[in-house]
């Protein structure tokens, strides 16, 4: 397999051990890659993307990798609706999830203390997740694509008196001093990532207890509340429900539902009592609810 090793980062990396290969959005150091490293494991290799349209295209080839790594909401920010069209329009399936908590971190060269510091270089989200801390110092903030690449930037240039905020893992990957931990403002801040694979390589596991499902009804009166309905009669917890409207309709719906449910075969149950009174149902994985890191 063609692991792209030349636009790759390996977390941890031991040659005795066999390693996949991931794509991921953004870069080394990201939190994308801290995601990734999670659900496999300290010996994943991940192949960075500008684009998650880009990240949906390497993870369904595999000549080129063995999935994907996917951010798909992000409790304070919501849905990141652009990826769910993404993987509706793609044949990947879904066979896990991590929750991440974001902890942003000021990184600086060794030895640089907050005196030192004159500018912080990150993403603008970041900036702002972190502004209560930042507001302490007469500090230039400048704004950048990434924030595992401005820690890279930062490492390169061997400056004194420029910080970044980024993660952990960044800190690790570039040798780089964590001077102030956590401070980004909002302690409860965590992203779902979504774990892809081409459906042929995908598996259900043994102990899988969640189920993501896109479906629209035929829009008659009480259409979705029939699904809804079949769905709870069957003792299935919807955790999510995202509505999209359908391309080309007049103000029509289409559905992502998560659903939570005790064995795989309570799952077969429900789809077959919804598939009667919805137009369109497909499956985009069942897999094991995700724990939070």
């Amino acid at each position: 397999m063609n692991t792209q090793a030349n636009n790759s980062q390996t977390v941890g990396e031991e040659e005795e051990k066999p390693v996949e290969s991931v794509s991921i959005q953004g870069y080394e150091g990201s939190f994308h890659q801290a995601a990734a490293a999670h659900f496999f494991g300290k010996h994943i290799r991940v192949i960075p993307c500008a684009t998650f349209a880009e990240v949906v295209k390497i993870a369904a080839n595999p000549k080129m990798s063995d999935g994907g790594v996917m951010a798909i909401e992000n409790s304070i920010a919501g849905s990141i609706l652009p990826n769910y069209n993404l993987l509706k329009k793609s044949s990947l399936t879904i066979i896990g999830e991590v929750y991440l908590q974001i902890r942003q971190n000021l990184l600086v060269n060794p030895g640089v203390t907050l005196e030192d510091i004159r500018e912080v270089h990150s993403h603008p989200m970041a900036l702002q997740q972190c502004l209560d801390f930042l507001d302490k110092y007469n500090w230039k903030l400048i704004e950048t694509e990434d924030t595992a690449l401005s820690a890279k930037m930062i490492h390169q240039r061997r400056s004194k008196h420029i910080a970044a905020i980024a993660s952990r893992l960044a800190a690790e990957l570039f040798d780089l001093e964590i001077l102030a931990p956590n401070i980004h403002t909002m302690k409860n801040n965590y992203t779902r990532f979504l774990v892809l694979r081409p459906e042929k390589h995908a598996a259900i596991p043994a102990d899988a207890n969640k189920a993501s499902v896109y479906f629209h009804t035929d829009h008659s009166r009480g259409s979705l509340a029939k699904a809804l309905t079949r769905i709870a009669d069957h003792g299935v917890n919807l955790s999510k429900l995202q509505s999209f409207p359908i391309p080309g309709s007049e103000w029509l719906y289409s559905f992502h539902a998560d659903m939570e449910f005790d064995h795989i075969d309570q799952f077969h149950q429900v789809m077959a009592a919804i598939k009667p009174v919805t137009e369109e149902l497909r499956t985009y994985g069942v897999y094991r609810k995700g724990e939070t890191h």
